[in-house]
């Protein structure tokens, strides 16, 4: 007799990155829009801010999980002590270009994990080098639109993977959802329900 099919986890999340890794992963899930306004202060700890904002949007949608997993995520590019979001303008998205170019810097995401008993939220940082950028490459990238919706003003599944020269650590954490993290989470506290642990 073959085990149950594992309860969809709850995304709340409409970032189209987090359902492409979810299904990569093969972990079931749905996806519900959160009711949760972001605040991103520049000079706030980028570690708390994500964390935090990983739970609000999770907790935002719970009342519509009947007893399933809720998962939430953040992500964060940070550099310098400064948290750089999604820019509003191509003007902006230089600018953010700009600082990284040559650089190293930090994404930083927060993970919530809610079910009917715990809510646990964690943390992960992957560092990414940028190569040295031209006036040249930053206006070319600007103008592919690419940087649209993207912390930090890039996307580096993308065409943007050509402003990078290195990556330390998780990958898919800087694409918008920390699978290593999920999935040690799931095991440790769903094993062998989602087909890990």
């Amino acid at each position: 007799m073959s085990a149950p099919p594992a309860p969809p986890l709850l995304l709340a999340s409409t970032s189209p990155q987090r359902r492409k890794i979810l299904e990569q992963l093969g972990i079931p899930f749905d996806v519900v829009t959160p009711d949760y306004e972001e605040h991103d202060p520049p000079e706030a700890d980028a570690v708390e801010l994500v964390r935090e904002h990983a739970l609000g949007k999770a907790r935002s949608v719970a009342d519509r999980a009947d007893g399933r997993p809720v998962l939430g995520v953040d992500t964060a590019v940070v550099l310098g002590g400064r948290l750089y979001g999604k820019p509003a303008n191509g003007e902006e998205a230089a600018e953010m270009l700009d600082a990284l170019s040559g650089k190293t810097h930090l994404v930083v995401s927060g993970l919530a994990l809610l079910t009917p008993r715990c809510e646990l939220v964690d943390h992960v940082a992957t560092r990414v080098t940028f190569r040295q950028l031209t006036p040249r490459d930053v206006a070319v990238y600007v103008a592919t639109g690419e940087w649209e919706g993207r912390a930090g003003a890039y996307a580096i599944q993308g065409l943007g993977a050509g402003l990078v020269q290195s990556i330390e650590g998780d990958y898919l954490n800087v694409v918008g959802l920390p699978a290593a993290l999920l999935v040690r989470l799931l095991a440790e506290r769903f094993a062998g329900v989602y087909g890990f642990g």
